[in-house]
């Protein structure tokens, strides 16, 4: 199997793909195979079960996307401080590679939007990190040795991108936004690289 990055996200408003297409962008600069995937709503109720594809849009993440893959991209908007109901639900439901060490030793990332610039970036960012942490994983962020990193009046922080979208959510990614994003992919890509040819 060719080895590939997964860019795994919950968007609610657009914010948070467009972030993982962009990081996408970054780990393909590499020459490095890349998987774009989400995963689904969720309800309250059941009513129904849900597609296993969704009508449009990026399709759903399965354990074996995340099992195989050999770097890990984690995307999700800001709730209160705490990543997405929606992705964390996923991450629950990965007890079996747990299990298995699946990911154990693979690098990984975080990135993540949120409505306001105090709106709770930095602790959702550390919030997506204990799953990572307990599958064995090595978390990385980014470095100011890229510019936009110290630069930026919107969002970006070490510990990944991220993204100020505004209180209606209409504010489009500011270019060191976008540099910051590209770099965070080519940066795992790179790392994912030079730990396959070891």
């Amino acid at each position: 199997m060719q080895p590939y990055v997964l860019v795994l996200y919950y968007s609610k408003y657009g914010s948070t793909k467009e972030m993982a297409h962009l990081i996408a962008n970054g780990v393909e600069s590499t020459g490095m195979a890349v998987k774009i995937r989400t995963v689904p709503n969720l309800a309250t109720v059941v009513t129904e079960a849900a597609a296993s594809i969704p009508a449009e849009g990026d399709i759903y993440c399965t354990l074996e996307d995340l099992q195989y893959c050999s770097g890990l991209a984690l995307g999700s908007p800001t709730r209160f401080g705490n990543m997405a109901s929606e992705m964390k639900y996923f991450w629950d439901q990965t007890t079996s590679l747990w299990l298995n060490g699946a990911l154990h030793n693979k690098p990984a990332c975080v990135f993540t939007a949120s409505g306001s610039m105090h709106g709770g970036q930095e602790s959702t960012l550390l919030t997506m990190l204990p799953p990572l942490f307990h599958h064995g994983m090595m978390v990385m962020g980014l470095t100011n040795a890229q510019a936009a990193l110290s630069n930026t009046k919107t969002g970006g922080t070490p510990y990944g991108a991220s993204h100020v979208s505004g209180p209606r959510h209409d504010q489009q990614l500011s270019q060191d936004e976008k540099v910051l994003c590209t770099e965070q992919g080519r940066r795992l890509a790179t790392v994912v690289q030079k730990l396959q040819t070891t």
